[in-house]
């Protein structure tokens, strides 16, 4: 008869570690079934109790990424919209010297939301285009401030790459 009540806990088998030795059931442990609990071990009942703290608190797995990531995120970010005009401070560091250097161009593309939100900013340097991605809630992003609002009518300004000189302006808003 193989029950779990006919097994003892000094029964040693040929297999087993000193692990295991010493993490098999004591008799102080094992709680004898009936019909209101059933057989739980010491361990297992704190590792319950422990998780179930965890989830009163509302940190569950998913809840710890969200209270990480809302305390990454910038509390003063602007508002800015594709088709703006934009200067953008970025955090350059030269040896053990620290600098800010302005990065001014149109905002031609917005991606993803909350802590990866990334800004494309395309400007002309020197007859030629360079754009770059800017993630908002970045360290290395100083500061963004608006400088001119644009009227557009389109979600990503990727047209404005095929366009040179005049072309390429942003008719200005005055609503927002």
């Amino acid at each position: 008869m193989n029950s779990y009540n006919d097994c003892s806990a000094n029964k040693i088998e040929p297999g087993m570690t000193e692990d295991l030795k010493n993490n098999s059931p004591n008799e102080e442990e094992v709680k004898a079934p009936t019909d209101d609990s059933p057989v739980i071990s010491q361990e297992k009942s704190n590792a319950k109790e422990a998780s179930d703290s965890i989830s009163n608190k509302g940190l569950t797995p998913q809840g710890l990424i969200e209270l990480f990531e809302k305390s990454q995120q910038k509390k003063k970010v602007p508002e800015v919209y594709v088709g703006d005009t934009v200067r953008v401070g970025v955090r350059i560091s030269e040896g053990n010297k620290e600098r800010v250097q302005p990065y001014e161009g149109v905002i031609i593309a917005k991606r993803h939301g909350g802590v990866n939100q990334t800004i494309t900013v395309r400007r002309i340097f020197q007859g030629i285009g360079v754009e770059r991605v800017f993630m908002v809630h970045s360290p290395q992003v100083a500061s963004i401030k608006v400088e001119r609002r644009g009227k557009v009518r389109r979600s990503k300004l990727f047209y404005l790459r095929d366009r040179v000189g005049k072309a390429t302006r942003v008719k200005q808003r005055f609503d927002r």
